[in-house]
């Protein structure tokens, strides 16, 4: 009888090495391909550059696969008590890294009936993420990234997204990323802010700095990054110049841009002693009705901000006006707060939850910061925004520097907190 071999794969990007596994694979029986579902992929990575169908057909054309199945999680063991087969074959990169501790549980799930772990020499210098990571250095069109934001929300139980306001900081919104021992941990898109692009110029977050200097800054984040953008549109300043602030950035590729239900010409909604007057509910309904008329396709997300418990007008104010911007076509809702604790967040998160209907919902926890990505998950929150941080820890550690200047009339005793100039010349 011949034996059954299962191979896991994402199988995003194929290469020679997806090819010498299968090889190796086929010497031990009939091969049945548990392929990671796309929510699989991007639970421990990014998501991936193409579709489970469309990986799907790719693998069950190669010789030697007899059968490709959808493997839901990381973890294998569901699908190995499902089928329990003879061997398991994977490459021996995964002693160390994310996926030590699932293999451990493949080699304790195959002791049930007695199968077997193969683990043949990976093939080295090759990879998906390494095919991927440079063909997305060349750049991306604004078709791909302009899609990749409801793709995000789609597959992931929350989306992190961090402020950039420039290319520099738009590299570090990139490119950083940790591994946690359970999963690799990264930004998923980019957030261009208003306060952060007028503070970066020297100006107060007033709408003062105009939407063609806006776009500068835009287009320095587009040019060396990749990842989907959410841009801050303010009030979206008159209905008939938001029609065209639509149009400009979908043609540029963001993903969504996030208007706010507050008179032109708005403060800050931070700002201590502020006094903060909303738009009527009609008018910024309407504004939201335009915006979705102007723009081509559904892959733009037009995001409703509510800003009434910023302005002390409350949970019932917040909750109306969310379900009025629905109505009116809004993609997504922002729901804002400036107390240090998540109380009132909370209390909305939990009224929103008995919406009928309901669209992907946002928050930005810079004050109530002490909350988690996973209580926001909870909570039903998609999208959590770190607004501002790059630019307030970088204004910090530049007035550091140049107070130790003037201090020690040298500079030499900042070299623990400058970046060497030699890796700075490595990232750009």
């Amino acid at each position: 009888m011949t034996k059954k071999v299962y191979v896991g794969m994402s199988a995003d990007y194929l290469h020679v090495g997806h090819i010498n596994l299968l090889k190796k694979a086929k010497k031990y029986g009939d091969i049945t391909v548990g392929l990671l579902t796309d929510e699989a992929v991007a639970s421990y990575k990014r998501i991936p550059m193409l579709s489970y169908d469309e990986r799907k057909k790719v693998i069950e054309n190669i010789q030697g696969v007899k059968e490709v199945v959808p493997q839901h999680t990381l973890d294998y063991v569901e699908n190995l008590r499902k089928y329990k087969p003879d061997y398991v074959v994977h490459g021996d990169d995964w002693k160390k890294g994310v996926q030590k501790q699932v293999r451990q549980r493949v080699i304790d799930t195959l002791k049930e009936w007695n199968g077997k772990l193969i683990e043949p020499p990976y093939t080295k210098g090759i990879s998906s993420t390494m095919l991927i990571e440079d063909k997305l250095k060349c750049g991306v069109t604004p078709e791909y990234r302009l899609k990749k934001l409801k793709k995000l929300i789609e597959l992931k139980p929350i989306v992190r997204v961090i402020e950039a306001h420039n290319g520099l900081s738009a590299l570090i919104a990139e490119n950083t990323k940790i591994n946690t021992g359970t999963e690799k941990k990264q930004f998923d898109a980019i957030w261009e802010s208003s306060l952060t692009d007028s503070t970066s110029k020297g100006k107060p977050d007033i709408e003062i700095v105009d939407f063609t200097s806006r776009t500068q800054t835009i287009n320095q984040i587009l040019e060396v990054t990749s990842k989907p953008m959410i841009v801050d549109g303010d009030t979206g300043g008159l209905t008939e110049h938001f029609i065209f602030m639509v149009k400009t950035l979908e043609r540029l590729g963001i993903s969504a841009v996030i208007i706010e239900d507050k008179v032109f010409p708005k403060r800050n909604s931070l700002l201590e002693n502020a006094s903060h007057t909303q738009e009527d509910i009609n008018k910024f309904c309407q504004k939201i009705k335009a915006g979705i008329q102007a723009r081509v396709t559904k892959d733009f997300m037009i995001i409703a901000r509510i800003e009434s418990l910023i302005a002390g007008n409350g949970l019932d104010d917040a909750l109306e006006r969310a379900k009025k911007y629905i109505q009116a076509g809004a993609d997504g809702i922002m729901i804002h707060s400036k107390k240090k604790d998540p109380n009132e967040i909370l209390d909305f998160c939990k009224e929103y939850k008995k919406f009928k209907k309901k669209v992907p919902l946002v928050a930005v926890p810079t004050t109530y910061n002490s909350i988690t990505e996973e209580e926001l998950i909870e909570h039903g929150v998609s999208i959590v925004i770190y607004a501002n941080h790059l630019i307030r820890s970088s204004y910090k550690a530049m007035l550091n520097t140049a107070e130790t200047i003037l201090k020690y009339g040298r500079s030499l005793e900042t070299d623990n907190e400058c970046y060497p100039v030699k890796k700075l010349f490595e990232i750009i």
